[in-house]
């Protein structure tokens, strides 16, 4: 029992040092600029959410709405991609033996060791030479590569997909196209709801790619849109509470997939990291 309660306790504090944030973004979120400033951070002061993020999203011609739908695509065409490849290239390591297996597979799991940051530059050389800087496909392109989801893929595929039954369906003269697309990926979907999340959430809340790719303010994803209203606060102060307020609505749909895919992702990791 005291094992429970010192769990319990420390599983509290957790809890609140993650979700206080929240809780601050939601009460500054009904406040206005003045109010920011002028009131007690953790509690209401004059609220009226309806009318301040209502304010947001009509600011200089509804930019912000521009914004969260080029966040949407980023993440929601990147994240599918990404998955898909991952799938894929994962099956294909995990189930078909072939030279060189290995040192590709090394390859990938080095890919997941590098940082983001490193790459910036170089693919917007590369983007650059090929015309692609300052459109969707500069932020879109690389969002369709996640090292992570083949390695997760990968060691999913090799628990979760049993040899027999790929066996017995090639015996019913199945194909390998057929095979992947009607069992393996059923097999894989846990893995694969894990895979999307996460890569979701990183091109959602990527700030540096489209930093050194976009300079049409018009491509901004939110996180840069936001930072663009934070730098010019000081001359036009109402943009305090619209980036306040922006900053709580990005944070919407991530906590919806999150709410939505929990059970899957878990089991995803939770799998791939057991089997």
């Amino acid at each position: 029992m005291r094992y429970r309660v010192i769990t319990a306790a420390l599983l509290a504090v957790a809890a609140v040092y993650f979700l206080l944030p929240v809780y601050w973004l939601v009460v500054s979120s009904t406040k206005s600029s003045e109010d920011l400033f002028g009131s007690f951070g953790f509690w209401f002061a004059h609220p009226h959410p309806l009318r301040r993020l209502g304010a947001v999203l009509s600011h200089d011609h509804g930019i912000y709405v521009r914004w969260f739908g080029n966040s949407l695509l980023y993440a929601g065409a990147g994240a599918v991609a990404a998955t898909a490849f991952s799938a894929a290239a994962g099956y294909a390591l995990a189930k078909f033996p072939f030279p060189g297996r290995e040192a590709v597979f090394n390859v990938v799991l080095a890919g997941v060791l590098i940082p983001g940051t490193a790459l910036a530059l170089p693919l917007y050389l590369l983007f650059s030479e090929l015309g692609l800087a300052n459109t969707y496909a500069a932020v879109l392109i690389p969002s369709t590569v996640s090292p992570f989801g083949v390695y997760l893929c990968r060691i999913y595929a090799a628990a979760a997909v049993p040899d027999a039954l790929l066996e017995a369906a090639r015996i019913d003269g199945a194909g390998e196209l057929r095979i992947f697309t009607r069992l393996a990926l059923r097999l894989m979907t846990p893995a694969l709801v894990t895979v999307f999340l996460f890569q979701f959430v990183h091109v959602w809340t990527n700030f540096f790619l489209p930093l050194v790719m976009l300079s049409d303010s018009a491509l901004y994803p939110v996180q840069l849109g936001l930072t663009g209203w934070q730098g010019y606060a000081d001359r036009q102060p109402e943009l305090y509470q619209y980036t306040v307020g922006g900053a709580f609505l990005s944070v919407l749909p991530l906590m919806v997939l999150m709410g939505v895919l929990q059970r899957y992702w878990r089991t995803g990791l939770t799998d791939g990291g057991v089997k």
